[in-house]
C-alpha cells in the first residue's frame, strides 16, 4: 500500500511539475517594496502566438460583448498592498483586491476591485473600488509574452505597467 501511494504521490508531482511548465499561460508575479511596504500582483502571463491580440479582431476586443479584460489569463488577476496607496484620486487602502482592465475605449482605466479570489471572466462593477485612467503608448518591438511590472519611480511613488503585444497601458501610484 505505501508503495503504491508513493508512485501515486510522484506521478501528481511529475504530471502537475510538467502541466506548469508546459501551461499555455504559466502563472506570473510582479512585486516591489515602496515606502517600505510590499506590494505584489500575482497573474496568469499568456503569449501572442501568432494570435492578433487587442482590437476589434483581437482575443481582447474591448467590444460590448467583453469590455472588461482580466489583465492576464485563467484565475483573475490578484492584487495586494503592504501600503495604503492613491492612483490619481483613486484611494486604495492596503489589503487585497483583483485587477481589471475597460479596454474600451482609449485610453484604458484601469480598474480595482473588492472582489476576490474568483476565477478572471467574473467580473462584478458592483464590486469597483474605483477606476483610474491609464498612460498609452507603444512597444518600440512587439511583446510576445504578456508582463505586469511594478517599479518604484522615487520617494513613496511607484509605476504600474501592463505590456503586451503592441500595447504599454501604466498608471503611477503613492504610497502613503
Amino acid at each position: 500500500m505505501k508503495l503504491i501511494h508513493g508512485i501515486t504521490c510522484a506521478l501528481l508531482a511529475v504530471g502537475t511539475a510538467g502541466y506548469l511548465i508546459g501551461q499555455a499561460s504559466p502563472p506570473a508575479e510582479a512585486s516591489t517594496t515602496v515606502a517600505g511596504k510590499k506590494i505584489n500582483i500575482k497573474y496568469s502571463s499568456p503569449s501572442v502566438r501568432g494570435r492578433q491580440i487587442f482590437g476589434a479582431n483581437g482575443l481582447v476586443s474591448g467590444d460590448a460583448t467583453y469590455p472588461v479584460w482580466r489583465a492576464g489569463a485563467n484565475e483573475a488577476t490578484a492584487f495586494h498592498t503592504d501600503a495604503d496607496l492613491t492612483f490619481g484620486d483613486l484611494a486604495v487602502p492596503k489589503g487585497d483586491y483583483t485587477l481589471y482592465v475597460l479596454v474600451d475605449p482609449t485610453p484604458w482605466k484601469l480598474i480595482i476591485s473588492k472582489q476576490t479570489g474568483q476565477h478572471g471572466t467574473e467580473y462584478n462593477q458592483s464590486k469597483d473600488l474605483g477606476r483610474v485612467t491609464m498612460t498609452m503608448s507603444k512597444p518600440a518591438t512587439p511583446i510576445e509574452k504578456y508582463k505586469i511590472d511594478l517599479t518604484p519611480t522615487g520617494g513613496n511613488n511607484g509605476k504600474l505597467t501592463l505590456s503586451w503585444e503592441h500595447v504599454v497601458a501604466s498608471v503611477n501610484f503613492k504610497a502613503k
